[in-house]
């Protein structure tokens, strides 16, 4: 007996897993003090700051990094509300929050750096 096959991930939370998801591992391949850190994924904030509705919490003495996803989905800049803006606003506040975690700029966590040439 077959069974039939499984619809595609295709919402919003699915989605926003596997952009987490794959960030994550690329990120944990080339920074093994990102290895034992859990990432986490909460709708909300429990408060705002003075930034506004934070992305992400970093707590460092319990290893753990929180995205939060309505406000990386959500507030996006007008006219970028598609699968691709979302796409880079998730996989970029995991480099932010990662980078954050380990004290580096964004730009540095891809230690191969941007030449595109390569």
């Amino acid at each position: 007996m077959v069974r039939p096959p499984l619809p595609p991930l295709d919402g919003r939370l699915d989605t926003f897993d596997l952009h987490v998801g794959s960030a994550v591992e690329l990120l944990r391949s080339m920074w093994p003090d990102l290895r034992p850190v859990r990432i986490e994924i909460a709708a909300m904030p429990s408060h705002s700051d003075a930034d506004g509705l934070p992305r992400w919490l970093i707590d460092t003495a319990a290893q753990r990094i929180v995205l939060f996803r309505v406000p990386i989905e959500r507030l996006l800049e007008p006219g970028h509300d598609d699968a691709a803006h979302r796409r880079i606003a998730i996989e970029g506040a995991v480099f932010r929050a990662a980078a954050q975690y380990i004290g580096r700029e964004p730009w540095e966590m891809d230690p191969r750096g941007f030449d595109t040439d390569e």
